[in-house]
């Protein structure tokens, strides 16, 4: 499978303290497209999130669909039951609101879309009139 393009929308960088640096729309092969997959800072520097969904949870009285960590139904106002709570609620809370829609299955693949994403981050970065 063949990275055919990658397009890049820039976020507005005059904000400082964004770790969000762009949005990018990459095809495969001419004919299968993911769109939302984000250029991020990190840490350790720049790196790709794979477009996700918040996590819900059903209301077991109306079936609504919820946030994960709602206490009532906002259709009905059933109380909600009780989320588990872990010693690392940061990441767990982090980790389970959201889930990745698509993403790469082996490790080689992830850094092949990774490097194609980061250089066409980059060549649009240098061609930007904010630059």
């Amino acid at each position: 499978m063949e990275i055919t393009e990658v397009r890049i929308l820039l976020k507005n960088r005059e904000k400082t303290n964004r770790r969000l640096k762009a949005y990018a729309t990459v095809t495969f092969d001419n004919v299968f497209v993911v769109r939302n997959i984000k250029v991020i800072e990190g840490k350790q520097g720049l790196f790709v999130a794979m477009p996700s969904r918040k996590t819900q949870s059903l209301c077991p009285k109306c079936g609504h669909n919820n946030a994960i960590h709602s206490r009532f139904c906002n259709q009905c106002g059933q109380p909600l039951e009780a989320q588990p709570v872990s010693s690392n609620r940061a990441i767990f809370d982090r980790q389970a609101e959201h889930r990745d829609i698509a993403h790469p299955i082996t490790q080689e693949f992830r850094d092949y879309l990774q490097k194609k994403v980061l250089e066409a981050y980059e060549k649009e970065i240098k061609r930007s009139p904010t630059a």
